[in-house]
């Protein structure tokens, strides 16, 4: 009996710094106590007829774990101890972490112990505890309902503040860049651009909850439109403009997501460090100190070490004829080598400044056929466009979206000054 009860104080205490620790990275929530729900909404609540318990809605605060939770409720440690060590194939109780919402069901007899306890990992995922007669845990899924929408603009600042200015969720700026990756260089977007973007919208309990699937969108940069089109072949969903070629090229247009080019290829550029002019054949990417960098193609690393001028830098052969290099970085991604062949958009490494650099960024050189060109400038190679034996099904589907897209009205703003 006694070594039973080490057993469960030993189990408590590692459960609750378990807790502690994993609730460090979340972020603080200032959750209301409990609130009891005495007449819910509906009669059944992820599954269970709510009417037969008293039910408990919630928030998990910071540094509350399960056991803390479930005690407050009439739950036992021996119960506790069961259910953490039953649901580390589902779920690993010691993630819960602060702000996410819980619902206890509890017994409607004096006692009022918690029968069940429901954890929401995300607005649409849960997890379901249950141990009334006996322990089941299980992960389910919320409905999701889906809803068509539109949205167009013309950006004057950023393509983000524009979407907040739409009162559409931002990240479907991100979505549009991802897109439209190997076309346009989101860090040289200009004043006037525009874009018309078909997309789903997610719900749940009837709020918005995330952005769906891209169904197809336009974007003007610098005078010329370009359009993109979701089209399924091969089992594989990817985007195609209206001469059915693929938008996804063999390089991505940079190396980072989010930056800004600090220096251009140039002949003739003053170097900072060295204080005269010397031909800087790559591009510079300014960004925070420890942002990724992306492999802009596949390719195998045929060199990831440090030199005195380029600091931490990785080299990747694409093919027989292109090759890229990224220098000054902070440090090389665990387990970037020599040998090793890496994904288009897999991190290589991380932002620093490194070598002769006088802040934080990454010079992205570009070889073809063994001589430094300039990216920005090259045409690059695409990918395989929409199959002969889909085409028909592709220009029905794509000359409806197009007819769609050109029929949404462009909200023109006033010009007003805002950070890129």
């Amino acid at each position: 009996m006694i070594k039973s009860f080490s057993w469960l104080l030993t189990f408590v205490v590692v459960l609750g710094a378990g807790a502690c620790r994993n609730q460090e990275q979340a972020p603080e929530s200032k959750a209301a106590p409990d609130t009891v729900v005495t007449e819910p909404d509906q009669a059944s609540l992820y599954g269970f007829m709510v009417d037969s318990f008293n039910v408990f809605e919630g928030e998990i605060r910071a540094n509350e774990n399960l056991s803390t939770l479930l005690r407050k409720h009439g739950v036992d440690y021996a119960t506790i101890a069961d259910l953490a060590h039953q649901s580390k194939e589902v779920f690993d109780v010691r993630r819960l972490a602060a702000g996410r919402k819980y619902t206890l069901l509890c017994n409607k007899d004096s006692a009022g112990a918690a029968q069940c306890f429901i954890y929401e990992k995300s607005p649409v995922d849960y997890v379901v505890f249950d141990w009334r007669d006996s322990l089941k845990i299980y992960q389910d899924a919320k409905r999701v309902d889906t809803l068509r929408r539109t949205v167009a603009g013309e950006i004057h600042s950023s393509l983000y503040l524009n979407m907040v200015r739409n009162g559409v969720d931002p990240g479907l700026a991100i979505s549009l860049s991802e897109i439209y990756a190997w076309t346009i260089d989101f860090y040289r977007i200009q004043d006037g651009d525009q874009y018309k973007i078909i997309y789903d919208e997610l719900y749940v309990d009837d709020k918005p909850v995330s952005i769906g699937q891209i169904h197809g969108c336009w974007f003007k940069h610098a005078g010329e439109d370009f359009y993109a089109f979701y089209f399924n072949q091969a089992e594989r969903g990817d985007y195609f403009d209206d001469h059915a070629q693929s938008l996804r090229k063999a390089f991505l247009k940079a190396p980072l997501k989010f930056s800004r080019i600090s220096s251009r290829y140039s002949l003739n550029r003053f170097h900072p460090v060295l204080k005269r002019n010397k031909a800087h054949l790559g591009t510079d990417y300014a960004a925070p100190t420890g942002t990724p960098i992306h492999t802009v193609g596949d390719g195998e690393i045929i060199a990831a070490s440090y030199t005195s001028g380029n600091g931490n830098f990785v080299k990747v052969r694409h093919n027989g004829t292109y090759t890229t290099q990224y220098l000054h970085m902070s440090k090389i991604a665990s387990g970037i080598r020599p040998g090793k062949y890496v994904k288009q958009g897999e991190v290589i490494g991380f932002v620093g400044s490194t070598g002769l650099a006088t802040g934080p960024h990454v010079c992205f050189r570009f070889w073809k056929n063994g001589k430094q060109v300039d990216p920005l400038r090259e045409k690059l190679p695409p990918s395989e466009p929409v199959k002969p034996e889909n085409m028909d099904a592709f220009k029905a589907a794509s000359d409806s979206l197009k007819k769609e897209l050109d029929a949404i009205p462009v909200k023109v703003e006033q010009p007003q000054t805002a950070a890129l």
